[in-house]
């Protein structure tokens, strides 16, 4: 966890792939460590055996040993390393939000990537031609290429599978996410990378960058957390512990431990939400109207859309949700 981050470096043996340009198309870390790197002479390449390969297949692709140290406080300084960090998140050794990842989409190179592991984008069209003839000449019946997605970040399933989870669509999954034992992603379910949840919870909407939700927690199917990337600045947004978002709901500010907003119910910053308070309704004084960054990180709210004058309430909420527990029994 962040508590182990004490040198605050990491290394490790990887294996790139590398294409005809000398790019670092992705890189695979099976067991990378943090703190200070030995001499690679006294900790030798762990052995990638036949999965080396020096000279490009018909994908136009080397697979290269690389030994990958990185200063977990500076900016990325090139593909390999924001893998490292990318890895170091997904295999659960640094919490969201710990690492420095300034600097990532400048050194992660766009890239196709296919059941037939990544391409170039630049020339996929050609080598996928290779790469089918390659095949008929090898006696493949079915001989093809098919294309998962054209992006930075790959599934995080093709590098790191977490024990202790549930993902209903891999495709859903970034490298980078941190998805704590106990958190079922159903289906319709999002986790972008440097974003997770820290304990057993229920992910059925879209957990955007940079954002973390607490242990016993559910985002509702459909439901949105405005990260860094969505037009949240560089502010982070939580979710705390017992909470839920509800269906097709969203927050663009923290929610502390034991809340709830209403299904269907947007709540960001400017928001103006209505304070129920009931000593002020039976006084006859005029209830409290603040805005939602007023109320962001607090405990035990329920947020809600009066069905009568159509304003936006927060009410007090004693108790937070409770998860079903077979739910989450993902051994």
């Amino acid at each position: 966890m962040s508590e182990s981050l004490n040198g605050r470096r990491a290394w490790g043996w990887g294996l790139a792939s590398v294409d005809s340009g000398g790019r670092t198309l992705d890189a695979w870390y099976p067991d990378p460590r943090i703190g200070e790197a030995p001499d690679p002479q006294s900790h030798p390449n762990p052995g990638f055996g036949p999965l080396v390969h020096e000279e490009p297949d018909a994908r136009g692709v080397r697979r290269v040993p690389v030994f990958t140290i990185c200063d977990l406080d500076s900016p990325i300084l090139d593909a390999a390393d924001g893998y490292l960090r990318l890895h170091l998140l997904s295999l659960r050794l640094a919490e969201p939000n710990t690492l420095n990842l300034d600097g990532i989409f400048e050194r992660l190179t766009t890239v196709v990537w296919t059941d037939r592991g990544p391409f170039a984008v630049e020339d996929f069209p050609l080598r996928r031609r290779q790469v089918i003839e390659a095949e008929s000449r090898s006696g493949i019946a079915a001989p093809g290429v098919t294309v998962l997605s054209v992006d930075k970040f790959p599934r995080m399933v093709d590098y790191v599978v977490p024990e202790g989870v549930r993902i209903g669509d891999a495709d859903r999954i970034r490298l980078g996410a941190y998805l704590s034992p106990g958190t079922t992603v159903m289906h319709a379910g999002f986790v972008n990378f440097n974003a997770g949840t820290l304990g057993v919870s229920m992910v059925e909407g879209r957990i955007s960058q940079g954002v973390v939700v607490g242990n016993g927690s559910d985002i509702g199917g459909g439901s949105s957390i405005m990260g860094t990337l969505s037009g949240g600045g560089r502010l982070r947004n939580s979710i705390g512990e017992r909470s839920l978002l509800g269906a097709n709901a969203g927050i663009g500010i923290s929610l502390g431990d034991d809340c709830v907003v209403e299904a269907g119910l947007y709540v960001t910053a400017g928001t103006k939400i209505t304070i129920h308070d009931k000593a002020r309704i039976e006084a006859g004084r005029p209830l409290q109207v603040v805005k939602g960054a007023e109320l962001s990180g607090r405990d035990n709210i329920l947020f809600l859309r009066n069905s009568v004058t159509g304003a936006i309430e927060a009410r007090h909420r004693k108790l937070g949700i409770a998860l079903n527990a077979s739910l989450h029994s993902n051994n």
